[in-house]
């Protein structure tokens, strides 16, 4: 099936789309999004995704932003940690699982998200992303809010330092890009700008706090009418040191005095002890890490109460132990960000066949050669390299028969169930019905491209 099957299905009129047999649509999405995502002229692929987006409004599925949910948590903690997911590969069917389990458990806040250098190497610049994940919501019938963030949208320090307008523009044209294409959560990370070598606390984020206010006024230039984007900041690079007290108040401080607008941050990301996609060992094995969890409890408890901000967010956390998720909603984390974990079960996974999976191995060993440190391991160098597996075979990956995507996609399931029940989102649809409200923006839908 194909976009021109919806015709009597799918009407645009005064470019409004209405939805005549919504259980067609949702039987049809599989295709039309395939059709989409590798239609290889580029007008008529953005032309794809934008129809396939309206339609998705018009079924109740509208991605929004959570800072309604995040304004309450400010003001009184709800006890859930919000999961924030970024997918690599697979994305239209790590999606549904993460739709069918929330509708099932009844789940309110989740939210998906792509950072920075996630969009280069996976090959999904944002509209591809947000219309992926909104068709993938349409096919699970779920209608709702659907929270769409940019993660780690990030001032790389070498490029800024080379040239500050350059990357500061970069950035602000990935905003741009982002937001119209419907992610209304951004997290500005520009923790990578701050200077230890400065004498004070104050001196030292200041680079970090003046920069992040910039990047936050243009996202309120920017943001449609009607919609609040998110906005989160960082104050210390993940992987690097534990944040602390000190660094919160001069960032926030410094963040406060230099804004110029009328709603700043929603929430603050720091450091804990974690570092993305875990410490391999030589076997291939991770790490065990060790969070700082009194420091998340009291970073995240001084956040919301002397700011008003939903709390601290936790970077890094997909490749811990089980047992850890509990606390994160006992030291009243805002959110966490998963990833790496996701990953790992689908390459891990028995139903991944060896043959395949070998294929993806011979690809990165031969195209990503140069990335492999002296030392290193087969396995480490692997299991380092192995997130830019999805994005240059994209199409292998989403070629797979249903066979053996259905137990990869069982065990991902699986994962969500305990992750939710840990994080304490089971049953928190009312809360977030009451504190968000999408605003449906409409975009120009070109039905001329799209052959309908």
């Amino acid at each position: 099936m194909s976009v021109k099957d919806l015709k009597g299905i799918v009407e645009v009129k005064d470019g409004s789309v209405s939805v005549k047999d919504k259980a067609k649509v949702r039987s049809m999405m599989d295709s039309l999004i395939y059709e989409a995502v590798f239609e290889p002229d580029d007008k008529r692929r953005t032309a794809l995704f934008i129809f396939i987006k309206e339609i998705a409004k018009a079924m109740g599925a509208v991605p929004a932003s959570i800072q309604g949910l995040y304004e309450e948590m400010g003001k009184n903690y709800s006890g859930f940690t919000v999961p924030a997911v970024n997918i690599r590969g697979l994305t239209y069917d790590t999606s549904k699982a993460i739709f069918r389990k929330a509708i099932e458990m009844k789940v309110g806040p989740v939210i998906f998200e792509i950072a920075r250098s996630e969009i280069g190497y996976t090959k999904q610049r944002p509209l591809e992303y947000s219309t992926v994940v909104l068709a993938a919501a349409v096919r699970e019938g779920y209608e709702g809010p659907v929270f769409i963030q940019g993660d780690h949208f990030q001032l790389v320090r070498r490029n800024y330092l080379s040239d500050p307008a350059a990357e500061t523009n970069y950035i602000k044209g990935l905003i741009k890009e982002a937001i119209e294409a419907e992610f209304y959560n951004i997290d500005i990370d520009s923790s990578t700008l701050v200077d230890l070598e400065k004498p004070t606390t104050k001196e030292q984020q200041r680079p970090n706090f003046e920069k992040t206010a910039e990047v936050a006024e243009h996202v309120r230039a920017v943001q449609p009418q009607g919609v609040e984007v998110s906005i989160g900041g960082e104050i210390g690079e993940i992987g690097t040191k534990n944040s602390n007290p000190d660094e919160l108040k001069a960032y926030l401080d410094g963040f406060n005095e230099t804004f110029k607008g009328k709603k700043g941050l929603s929430k603050l990301s720091v450091q804990t002890g974690t570092s993305h996609g875990g410490v391999v060992l030589p076997d291939g094995t991770l790490a065990k890490v060790k969070i700082d969890f009194d420091t998340l409890r009291a970073l995240s408890d001084m956040a919301r109460k002397e700011y008003g901000l939903s709390g601290c967010v936790q970077h890094g956390a997909s490749t811990l132990p089980d047992e850890a998720f509990n606390h994160f909603p006992e030291t009243t984390t805002s959110e966490v960000h998963l990833a790496t974990g996701f990953q790992n079960i689908m390459y891990d996974s028995k139903g991944l066949p060896e043959d395949f999976r070998k294929e993806v191995y011979d690809f990165i060993k031969k195209e990503y050669a140069k990335e492999w440190k002296e030392g290193q391991t087969e396995e480490q160098f692997i299991y380092s390299t192995r997130k830019k597996g999805f994005g240059p075979i994209k199409k292998k990956w989403w070629d797979l028969p249903a066979g053996v995507k259905e137990p990869v996609m069982k065990e991902i399931e699986d994962k969500f169930a305990l992750l939710f029940d840990k994080l304490k989102v089971v049953n928190t649809e009312d809360i977030v019905k009451r504190t968000v409200r999408p605003a449906v923006v409409k975009k120009e839908i070109d039905t001329g491209l799209i052959g309908l």
